[in-house]
């Protein structure tokens, strides 16, 4: 009995009674310009090619990705994030087809600014394992290593043709070391001052990578341990943190996000900068699959695994669901 007269004393429950009630007292809201598109654009086909381990998810040609472009203005979604996929015969050592002004990516970057112009943030995946027909992230030395200095430079050099196609934040997303400042010495020498960098500040070395490899024709021979961060390690991502914003990052992020919302959480408490989180290929795959076997809801576990994702520090979200995410938020 409490001093009131009655027990419990305090009835959280009193904050659930009702959809208007749980709204108004939500501590964490998704809105759909918390959301961004990864879509991937690949040389030299005519129909959209089917991802099998990522359900609703596909190779565009040029002609549907402007579609999605689309799409996704109109459902509100902040920005798309363009990955291109060469015609393996157009791989190579050094990933020329990465830097090439008529290379898939920067085609497709033109595309979709001719499309939406400025209604949606354009983002460019900037790495090298699409166009390696090594499939890593940068350049092997006479070893077999991916060579940090070597790869530098051909960073700076993608940096510029991406931007000169019209990209307004380029994603460097290879963990090499100087990346960040490589990259914005070359956009500000050449006069793309504004174009923005979002560092892969915390990109660990990932199980939940494996769907993304089929999506973007993946030649990866070995493995990314000794330049993606090391899944037990937590207070190396606040080191890579700090240096990213030294050398000039306008936006950081965390991927994977599920798994590393204490990562997200150390990283958002940190920094005031806007902090993205990328929720990939592996755990959309979760999901669908989950769904599709009658397990989960799955409409609520998306929106429930964004709201976390969301919770735990992100500013904006990059999901394959962001399309139809930001339907359903825009409806309810």
């Amino acid at each position: 009995m409490s001093a009131y007269g009655s027990f419990p004393g305090s009835r959280p429950r009193r904050l659930r009674t009702t959809p208007a009630m749980r709204r108004m007292v939500a501590e964490n809201r998704l809105h759909p310009s918390d959301l961004i598109l990864p879509a991937f654009v690949r040389e030299g086909i005519s129909e959209p090619l089917a991802i099998s381990a990522m359900p609703g998810v596909v190779q565009h040609t040029r002609d549907t990705l402007r579609k999605a472009a689309v799409e996704a203005v109109e459902a509100g979604v902040a920005g798309i994030m363009l990955f291109g996929v060469p015609a393996d015969e157009n791989k190579d050592a050094l990933g020329t087809a990465g830097t090439e002004p008529d290379g898939i990516l920067q085609v497709a970057i033109r595309d979709v600014k001719a499309e939406v112009g400025d209604d949606l943030v354009i983002m460019s995946d900037l790495c090298l394992d699409e166009y390696t027909d090594h499939g890593h992230c940068g350049v092997l030395d006479e070893h077999g290593r991916v060579d940090n200095d070597a790869t530098l430079e051909r960073y700076a050099e993608m940096a510029q043709v991406q931007a000169d196609a019209g990209v307004h934040v380029v994603g460097p997303s290879g963990m090499m070391d100087g990346q960040v400042g490589v990259i914005r010495d070359a956009l500000d020498e050449t006069g793309h001052e504004d174009v923005s960098i979002l560092a892969y500040t915390a990109k660990y070395s990932s199980a939940f990578y494996g769907p993304f490899r089929e999506a973007v024709a993946s030649s990866l021979q070995g493995d990314r341990k000794t330049y993606q961060q090391d899944p037990a390690n937590a207070r190396e991502s606040l080191r890579e943190l700090a240096l990213d914003l030294e050398e000039g990052a306008d936006m950081v992020m965390v991927k994977p996000a599920g798994p590393y919302l204490d990562i997200l959480y150390r990283v958002a408490q940190s920094v005031d900068v806007p902090v993205a989180a990328y929720q990939i290929s592996g755990e959309f795959a979760m999901i669908e699959a989950a769904a599709e076997k009658g397990w989960i809801e799955r409409d609520r576990a998306i929106l429930e695994t964004l709201l976390g994702i969301k919770r735990a520090g992100a500013d904006t979200i990059l999901t394959y669901w962001a399309t139809e995410a930001a339907g359903w938020l825009r409806q309810a």
